[in-house]
């Protein structure tokens, strides 16, 4: 009678590569930019060490177009870092319409994902880049 309050399994996804796991993501996942949400993004080079410590990487941004190129970062004092290949999850701080497309994103790198997709759950978790110190924001 009441079987629609049990809870369904969904069917997981594991994929053999980071890289099949990006293209999966690209063609058939929403990947919207908005504040807060955690984009996949895989890692194509690493860049300069900060002043403060902070690690750059250029990444590719999953969308329907592939994904596109921008510049990223793992925030001052990360317990790691990701390294190329990898597929990680940005994390969307602003999105500030005054710069050009392509450089408007601002966030970081917040997270380093297993090639396995939870339907209606979202990519499993491998390591957190984000620091003790950044609490995550509660919302009532």
């Amino acid at each position: 009678m009441f079987g629609w309050l049990k809870k369904k399994d969904g069917q997981i996804l594991a994929f053999e590569s980071n890289a099949a796991a990006f293209d999966y993501a690209c063609t058939n996942l929403p990947n919207k930019l908005l504040l807060e949400s955690v984009v996949p993004a895989m890692v194509e080079a690493v860049g300069a060490i900060g002043s403060e410590g902070e690690r750059n990487f250029q990444l590719r941004i999953a969308d329907k177009t592939g994904g596109w190129e921008m510049w990223g970062c793992t925030l001052k004092g990360a317990p790691s870092c990701p390294g190329v290949g990898d597929l990680v999850g940005f994390r969307i701080v602003r999105i500030a319409s005054e710069l050009p497309a392509g450089m408007n994103v601002i966030g970081y790198i917040a997270v380093k994902l297993a090639p396995v997709l939870v339907p209606g759950k979202g990519w499993k978790i491998d390591r957190s880049y984000v620091p003790d110190n950044i609490k995550q924001t509660i919302r009532f």
